[in-house]
């Protein structure tokens, strides 16, 4: 008996033992997640980058989920600053998010750390996509899927458009950018970038100075209108009071030495012009040819092919990085420019392939944008799609936290706010021109048609995740096509 009382209390002790050791334990892994190393950072939003289907405020929500709850890394006031920054900077407000969070943590490597797990993922899916892309294509009746896909995408734009505009829209003039963006877009061919500038210097001179103006003629308006009964009374008592006008000696001597006078100062301008335009011009006999530099002839020797694949990798870089500084409202808006300076501009892509790649920059994890990388690939291989995908994120990223530094007066800065609300309806019509594009080059037949309509009423009606959405138009579309072509 006693052999086996110490028995079990051994067995007892040891079962305290590893209890204690495991609660320790737990409490070690609790204060290790609530610190946010640099590790973390980069482990945690690539676990977001993942699993982060269906975009936009999905991801925000998982985002929010993890820093708020799980790590407790920021407060739920810290977390709204964080999004409300994200949606006023150009880029995906995930993306822009996830920059802050980390900037507020780390430090701009904590930001670099968080948006590089953040888009990893979503950049190698979108690769091997990319790769099995032009086997799947020689498959049979792949093509009704990616019509399928392409269906449900402009149903997805069409319900984003009318989602923000529905927030939006609220003056009379903000509708007028809005028709007008659309107008110009589609059926004039502008460029996105001259869009959003003149929306939003439009937007400035509206909400900065114009309302306020008006406002003041509305408060002065009961007083003008007195000053002009009065001013017409006092016309009337003047013409009732009206005699011959009387001339003297004096005013017609001062007149005429005021004529001449402007003669004499008219004539003295035109011999100065005269002796002016007389002149030889000495300055462009100074002109100095250019001499060629040790750089320019060392970059004349380096073989043609490399030349020439350097030369695409920049072209490339200035397209997306143009466009990652002017993204706002999201991915979707960017769909014009990118076409029209990959497909129309540089014939990199065709139009199928290029709506193909906006559907699977659905399908994928991550922001819409992650498209840049298949097209990417598709012009330069592995390195484009790495150089596309860095140039189209890296503007929101340096404004981001450039804006982070300094929340406060961003945030408060009345002409970055006016640019904003100028900026906010032109995005709306270039989400319809966005949808419009995709549609003429996404929906062939009537069967498209239809799906798309269907996915805007389940978008409408239930709100599901975007993912299943899109993926159930692919197969609905797969499947009819084997009864309808």
């Amino acid at each position: 008996m006693d052999v086996t009382a110490r028995r079990s209390g051994r067995i007892k002790a040891r079962a305290r033992n590893m209890r204690t050791r495991v609660r320790q334990g737990r409490r070690q892994l609790v204060r290790i997640s609530r610190t946010a190393t640099l590790g973390g950072l980069f482990l945690s939003f690539l676990k977001i980058g993942t699993v982060g289907f269906g975009g936009g405020l999905a991801v925000i929500a998982q985002i929010r989920t993890l820093t708020v709850f799980k790590r407790g890394w920021l407060t739920d006031s810290e977390f709204a600053e964080a999004f409300a920054l994200a949606q006023s900077l150009p880029g995906t407000s995930a993306g822009n998010a996830a920059t802050y969070i980390g900037l507020k943590l780390r430090g701009w490597r904590g930001a670099s750390a968080a948006m590089a797990g953040f888009i990893l993922p979503s950049m190698l899916m979108m690769i091997v996509l990319a790769i099995l892309y032009r086997h799947l294509r020689y498959l049979p009746d792949t093509d009704r899927l990616f019509h399928g896909l392409n269906a449900a995408v402009v149903a997805l734009i069409v319900i984003t458009a009318w989602r923000i505009g529905r927030n939006t829209l609220n003056k009379s003039w903000q509708w007028v950018i809005a028709g007008l963006s659309f107008l110009i877009v589609a059926l004039f061919g502008a460029t996105v970038i001259e869009v959003v500038l003149a929306a939003g210097v439009v937007g400035i001179f509206i909400d900065s100075f114009a309302e306020k103006q008006l406002q003041k003629l509305r408060l002065y308006r009961g007083l003008t209108s007195r000053r002009r009964r009065r001013i017409a009374s006092r016309l009337i008592r003047a013409r009732r009071q009206r005699t011959e006008p009387r001339n003297f000696v004096g005013g017609y001597l001062m007149r005429a030495l005021a004529d001449e006078r402007v003669e004499r100062a008219a004539m003295a301008a035109r011999k100065a012009d005269e002796e002016e335009n007389g002149k030889p011009d000495h300055d462009s006999s100074d002109a100095v040819p250019p001499r060629k530099t040790p750089g320019s002839l060392a970059v004349l020797g380096l073989p043609t092919a490399l030349l020439t694949k350097l030369g695409l990798l920049l072209i490339l870089s200035t397209i997306f990085l143009r466009i990652g500084a002017i993204t706002f409202g999201g991915g979707f808006v960017m769909i014009p420019l990118i076409e029209a300076e990959v497909v129309n501009t540089n014939h990199w892509v065709t139009h199928q392939e290029f709506a193909d790649a906006t559907a699977l920059g659905q399908i994928t994890p991550g922001p819409v944008l992650i498209s840049a990388t298949f097209i990417g690939y598709r012009v330069a291989g592995t390195v484009g799609a790495l150089v596309a995908t860095i140039s189209i994120f890296l503007p929101s990223f340096l404004m981001t936290i450039a804006a982070g530094s300094s929340l406060r007066r961003f945030r408060h800065n009345e002409i970055v706010q006016s640019f904003l609300r100028g900026v906010a309806p032109a995005v709306v019509g270039l989400l319809v021109a966005a949808a419009l594009s995709l549609g003429r080059s996404g929906i062939h037949t009537w069967v498209g048609l239809i799906i798309a309509i269907g996915a805007v009423i389940v978008l409408i009606r239930f709100r599901p995740n975007a993912l299943w959405v899109i993926l159930g138009a692919g197969v609905a579309r797969f499947l009819i096509g084997l009864v309808v072509n």
